[in-house]
This record gives structure tokens, C-alpha cells and sequence, in this order.
């Protein structure tokens, strides 16, 4: 557990010569799921080496997590990222259990802003392949899901007028199409490098889909150091849902500070950054700002809500081969306030 270079605490040589895992404690603060629990994931890291390969190679990832907090929410699951260099392949497969109490807020005529509380019983599946296609490091891939979700009011009035009975007992099977061009030094802890994804989901009758919709997603991460101890790295997102997705898939703001599903939209933008500073090989400082809009259907750019976060945090290199850092933001949105674990980035999905 000790670095050869430093001496220091180092789980490297832990992961690569006698197959361990990387116990990642979370404590949940979100305020939509009750701002208190816990989630414990083991993550097995196994390095990728292809002899002749000069590409820089992600080593595969196993997780299995479970999860608990304050106002019943638990879940479990499974997920594994890999590859196979030779051919050109990459693969994700995922399963999880859910049985979620999360917080959906509305705006009702008179009354104004309200929360409504829902209980979620899902158990998605994830299947991911793509392969490289033409330039380096580009790949264009088939992604399926399915969840099968049950949806139980935790309130005595009536549902809204948005949230349609339908809602409540519905199956959910997505066939997207996505490209991915991926040029980071490090998927964990990135220095330089960027990396886009264009996803466009697919949700009709042939699909298995209750529901006929469609979700264009398309996620762009950019990083460059400004000197050898100063690594700025900036993000932009946009989300648009057309026709008419049940609520819960509602594109929403995704940025630390800020509940999940607290600010929905039929479109989302939110563009972030994060600036790293090195105090010496091992600790690191961050701090991070970010600004969000969510657009309803029948609202212009204009008419959009406006958000803001900004925190700070800080890092520890856990495994210098592998650059992998860990560690704690805090982080102040309009109205609320969270802390989070980190493991790698939090840009991260």
C-alpha cells in the first residue's frame, strides 16, 4: 500500500500485482433522495497492456455497489466497463435494483412552486458496444436499456397536471445510436485531453418502449494544463427531449450544488469548470463554478430558468499509476448545498 517513489499510501501496485479493488465510500448529502445516506462500491481496476499497441489503453472496471439513506431510498447493482484493443471493441454491461423516494418539483397556478414526492421501484439494464470506426480514437456504438418502473405518489393530493396516470406503471426500451471520440490522457483524473459523445435515444412500439419519444444527449469535457501544476478543464452539455417523455426523464441540471430533478426542462444546457492546482505530487485544490438553464416546452431560450453553483474541494493521488485521485467537494447552489465524494472526476459518467 506504499508508493515506491514517496513512500506514500498507493493502492498501484495493489491493484496491478495482487488484483484488489478500490473501496469507494459515498456519503450521500442529495437532497432529493432525504441529503443523508451512504453507498459503498468495491471497484476492480484491471490494466490493459497489448503488445505493439502505442495507444493508450483504459484498463477495465468492475463495480458492484449498494446504497442506502434517510428517507428509504436503496438500491444495488453490478456494472462492467471493458474492451478488446486487438479488434477495436469496447463494452459496457450494467444491472441495478432501485427502490427510490425522490423529490419532483412543480409549479401549479396560484400556489405556485411544490414538491411532490414519488417512490420509484425500477430495475434497469444497461448494454453498451461500439467500435472504432475511421480516426483514431473515434468509435460509434448501439446502446439498449430497459427498466420496467413503478411509480407510487407519497402524497395525499392529486397528481399534477403535467404527471399523467400513465406514468405510473410504464416500460422504458431505449435503442440509441452514439459516437464517441475520446482523446484524455487518463479516463480517471484526466490532465489533458478531451472527450465528446453524440447519444440519440430512440423510444417507440418496435423498441418495447410504452412510450414514443426521443432524447438527443451530447456531452463535451476539455482539459489542458495551464503549467505543471495548474490543470483547467472545461464542460458543456445539451440535453433536448422531443415529443413527450414520462416526467422522471425530463432532461434535468446536473451540477454539484444543485438537487437532482430540481430544475427540469425539455432542453438543458449547463456549462462548468473546474481548475486544479497541485500543491505537491500527492494533494491537490479544486474549485469549481457552473451555470445551468432549463427550458420547458413551450418556453424560449430567453424564458428559460437560470442556475448557478460554485465550491470547492480537494484531491489525493491514490494510485499514481493510474492517476487516480480522490477526494471531497462542497458546493452552494441557488437555494441548497451539498458535499460529495469524489472518485476520479466528477465530470465522470
Amino acid at each position: 500500500m506504499r508508493d515506491t517513489l514517496d513512500g506514500k499510501l498507493d493502492l498501484s501496485s495493489f491493484l496491478i500485482d495482487a488484483h484488489g479493488f478500490v473501496p469507494v465510500p459515498v456519503i450521500i448529502t442529495e437532497p432529493a433522495l432525504g441529503g443523508f445516506g451512504g453507498l459503498l462500491a468495491p471497484i476492480f481496476i484491471t490494466p490493459k497492456k497489448v503488445e505493439g499497441h502505442g495507444e493508450n489503453i483504459a484498463p477495465d472496471i468492475t463495480a458492484v455497489f449498494g446504497m442506502y439513506t434517510v428517507n428509504g431510498s436503496y438500491g444495488a447493482g453490478a456494472m462492467r466497463r471493458g474492451s478488446f484493443p486487438k479488434i477495436g471493441i469496447k463494452y459496457r454491461i450494467g444491472l441495478m435494483y432501485a427502490n427510490l423516494n425522490l423529490n419532483y418539483y412543480r409549479t401549479l397556478p396560484v400556489v405556485g412552486e411544490k414538491t411532490f414526492e414519488f417512490n420509484f421501484n425500477s430495475l434497469p439494464v444497461l448494454l453498451s458496444v461500439s467500435r472504432k470506426i475511421l480516426l483514431k480514437d473515434v468509435y460509434l456504438g448501439l446502446q439498449y436499456t430497459f427498466a420496467r418502473t413503478k411509480v407510487k405518489p407519497l402524497f395525499k393530493e392529486n397528481l399534477p397536471p403535467s404527471i399523467t396516470s400513465k406514468e405510473l406503471d410504464s416500460a422504458i426500451s431505449t435503442i440509441s445510436i452514439f459516437t464517441e471520440w475520446d482523446r484524455r490522457d487518463n479516463i480517471f483524473t484526466p490532465d489533458d485531453g478531451f472527450i465528446i459523445r453524440i447519444d440519440y435515444g430512440i423510444n417507440d412500439n418496435w423498441t418495447g418502449s410504452d412510450y414514443s419519444f426521443q432524447k438527443l444527449n451530447i456531452p463535451l469535457n476539455i482539459f489542458f494544463p495551464i503549467n505543471s501544476k495548474w490543470i483547467s478543464g472545461f464542460r458543456a452539455e445539451l440535453s433536448q427531449a422531443y415529443n413527450s417523455p414520462p416526467f422522471y426523464l425530463l432532461p434535468s441540471i446536473n451540477m454539484r450544488g444543485i438537487p437532482a430533478a430540481r430544475y427540469q426542462g425539455n432542453a438543458t444546457l449547463v456549462l462548468e469548470t473546474e481548475q486544479r492546482f497541485d500543491l505537491n505530487l500527492r494533494w491537490s485544490v479544486i474549485g469549481f463554478a457552473g451555470y445551468g438553464k432549463a427550458i420547458l416546452e413551450n418556453q424560449s431560450f430567453k424564458e428559460g430558468t437560470d442556475v448557478y453553483s460554485i465550491g470547492t474541494g480537494f484531491r489525493y493521488l491514490v494510485a499514481r499509476a493510474f492517476k487516480l485521485r480522490a477526494g471531497i467537494d462542497i458546493a452552494f447552489g441557488p437555494d441548497s448545498f451539498g458535499w460529495y465524494i469524489v472518485f476520479g472526476h466528477n465530470w465522470n459518467r
